[in-house]
C-alpha cells in the first residue's frame, strides 16, 4: 500500500514538478513513446516507492493516452477492425503484465527497474536507425493486411511489458507494426496511441482494484499528460527529435542512478 502521506505530504514545488513531468510525458508518448522515462524518475525523486510510483504513473498517463489518440483520430479513419483486433491482444497483455507486477515481490521490480530503464533508453537511442530502416524497406515485400499472427503475438508481448513497466512500449509498438503492417508511419503512430491506451487502461483498472495508487501523484500526472497529449498531437512532430531524445536519456540516467543508490 502507499505511504501515509505519499505525494500529498510534499511541497507545492514538488507537485508542480510532477505535473510538468506529466506534460512532457504526454507529449512524448503521443509523438513516439517513452514518456514514462520522464514521469517515473520524477515520482521516485518525490519519494514514492518504486511500485507505487509505477502504478500511479500508469494510471496518470491514461488520460494523456486518450488525449493523444483523439489527436490522431484522422489518421485512424478506416482502421477500426485492425485497432479492435490488436487492441484485444494489447488488453490481454496489459492485464498479464499488471498481474505480474503485483504478484511478484516488490524487490523483484526494484531489481529489474535499472535493467528495464537501460533497455528502454537503448530503444530510444536506436529509434532513428529503426525508422530509417523502415523507410528503406522494399515496397514490393508482401505483408498480411492485418499483420498476421506474428503481429498479434507481438502486441500481446508488448502489452505484458507495458502492464509491468511500460517505458518505451510505444517505440516497441512502432517498430513492430512498421515491419508487419503496410501503412504510412503516421497512421501506425495513431494505432500505437490507441494500443498504449488499451494497455495502460486495463493495467490501471487492475491497480485501482488492488489499492496501491497514490491518488495525488496519479491526478497530477493525468492533468499534465492531457495537456501534453494535445501538444504532441498538434506540434510535437515539429520539435527537434534529438532534443526529445536527449531529455529522455538524461532523466533515464538519473532514474537508474537513484534506484541503484537507494
Amino acid at each position: 500500500m502507499t505511504t501515509a502521506a505519499g505525494l500529498a505530504g510534499t511541497s507545492g514545488w514538488t507537485q508542480a514538478g510532477v505535473a510538468l513531468a506529466g506534460v512532457g510525458a504526454g507529449l512524448i508518448n503521443t509523438v513516439v513513446g517513452s514518456g514514462t522515462l520522464i514521469t517515473f524518475p520524477v515520482l521516485l525523486a518525490a519519494g514514492l516507492p518504486p511500485v507505487t510510483a509505477n502504478v500511479s504513473n500508469t494510471l496518470g498517463l491514461v488520460p494523456g493516452s486518450v488525449s493523444g489518440a483523439w489527436g490522431y483520430r484522422r489518421e485512424l479513419a478506416g482502421l477500426g477492425p485492425l485497432v479492435r483486433r490488436l487492441g484485444t491482444a494489447g488488453l490481454a497483455g496489459g492485464l498479464t503484465g499488471a498481474v505480474l507486477l503485483l504478484a511478484l515481490p516488490a524487490k523483484t521490480f526494484e531489481a529489474a527497474v535499472p535493467v528495464l530503464i537501460a533497455g528502454a533508453l537503448a530503444l530510444v537511442l536506436l529509434q532513428p536507425l529503426l525508422a530509417k530502416r523502415l523507410a528503406a524497406r522494399p515496397a514490393d515485400r508482401p505483408r498480411p493486411e492485418n499483420g498476421g499472427r506474428a503481429l498479434l503475438i507481438g502486441v500481446y508481448l508488448c502489452g505484458i511489458y507495458g502492464g509491468y513497466f511500460g517505458a518505451a512500449q510505444g517505440v516497441l509498438l512502432l517498430g513492430l507494426m512498421g515491419v508487419l503492417l503496410d501503412l504510412p508511419l503516421q497512421r501506425i503512430n495513431g494505432v500505437k496511441n490507441v494500443l498504449a491506451l488499451a494497455v495502460n487502461g486495463i493495467a490501471a483498472l487492475f491497480f485501482i482494484a488492488d489499492g496501491r495508487i497514490d491518488w495525488r501523484a496519479a491526478l497530477l500526472v493525468a492533468a499534465g499528460s492531457v495537456v501534453g497529449g494535445q501538444i504532441g498531437a498538434l506540434v510535437g512532430r515539429r520539435l527537434p527529435a534529438p532534443v526529445l531524445r536527449g531529455v529522455i536519456v538524461a532523466v533515464g540516467v538519473v532514474a537508474i542512478t537513484r534506484v541503484v543508490m537507494s
